[in-house]
């Protein structure tokens, strides 16, 4: 990422919405954006791809086979109008072969949540890349977000948008949701 050159066209970006980037309150803002997008845009830095760490099941005489389950926060950034969308994850997995080090889950919500996206390319990445590396029996992610784009410009309405990624398992079987949904509640 050249943020020399982010630097510079956020600079012109001032210019031409009427501002003057040389007052002493913008003088640096260029620069700090710049420095910001190699932070929230690092989703397209393969360097910084998470690597999973995965456990044998059954490893140590238990043998798991019931709804491994984690939550958190996420932030992105709307593909459309480069606006903040951002809220809850709750990824759940059956586990197959392995494990996974819960802590891995975020990561990669981290990871993909960092490029410019719309809320379901960013399940179907998060949840095609932990299968591919752990090869679950099924996985199911709900993301529940806010968009900026939508409440503070258009319609300018609060609420939340809820996608649902369902593989395996949790498609087959429609209870192994129900009773996942129920947990998060």
């Amino acid at each position: 990422m050249n943020t020399d050159q982010i630097a510079c066209l956020w600079k012109q970006i001032l210019i031409e919405i009427g501002e003057d980037p040389n007052r002493p309150g913008l003088l640096d803002t260029p620069k700090r954006i710049a420095k910001m997008y190699k932070e929230i845009f690092r989703g397209y830095d393969k360097s910084q791809e998470p690597v999973l760490t995965i456990f044998e099941n059954d490893n140590d005489g238990i043998q798991y086979d019931d709804i491994v389950m984690d939550e958190g926060t996420f932030y992105s950034q709307c593909e459309h109008h480069c606006a903040l969308f951002s809220g809850r994850y709750y990824y759940g997995y059956i586990a197959n072969k392995n494990i996974i080090g819960l802590s891995k889950v975020a990561r990669v919500v981290d990871y993909f949540a960092a490029r410019l996206q719309i809320q379901e390319r960013l399940g179907r990445d998060i949840v095609n890349y932990i299968e591919e590396k752990l090869q679950p029996k099924g996985s199911i992610l709900i993301l529940e977000a806010s968009h900026s784009c939508k409440s503070m410009r258009g319609v300018k309405k609060e609420g939340l948008m809820r996608t649902i990624v369902t593989t395996g398992i949790f498609r087959k079987e429609p209870l192994l949701e129900t009773k996942f949904i129920s947990l998060i509640k």
